[in-house]
């Protein structure tokens, strides 16, 4: 195997765990597919998820944020309020999401 090669299996072998290390976490998945049919509020997602609290809320919000995942967006009115949602490459993990639902449906 030559240099290219090797390489380029380092790489498909480090792939998974990266997703992993970004997607991780009990409310990531949810909150992306929460997102997928467009910006949402903060208080919407939040009745939206049921039961989580509002500080992991934030803090799962501003991880995928960090990630590049989920945009925020804040209006400067009175009162303000803000919006979330998906980015390029946020957007670009909703087929995988739909896949997940559509297996989720047909095996649990």
């Amino acid at each position: 195997m030559n240099e290219s090669e090797q390489d380029s299996k380092r790489q498909h072998a480090c792939s998974i765990p990266r997703v992993q290390k970004v997607l991780g976490g009990k409310w990531k998945i949810a909150l992306l597919w929460a997102l997928a049919n467009g910006p949402v509020r903060f208080g919407e997602l939040r009745r939206a998820l049921g039961s989580i609290t509002e500080s992991m809320l934030t803090r799962q919000l501003r991880e995928l944020e960090r990630d590049g995942l989920v945009r925020r967006h804040v209006f400067h009115e009175v009162p303000p309020h803000v919006e979330y949602s998906l980015t390029s490459a946020g957007a670009g993990f909703v087929p995988v999401l739909r896949a997940m639902d559509s297996w989720g449906r047909d095996n649990l």
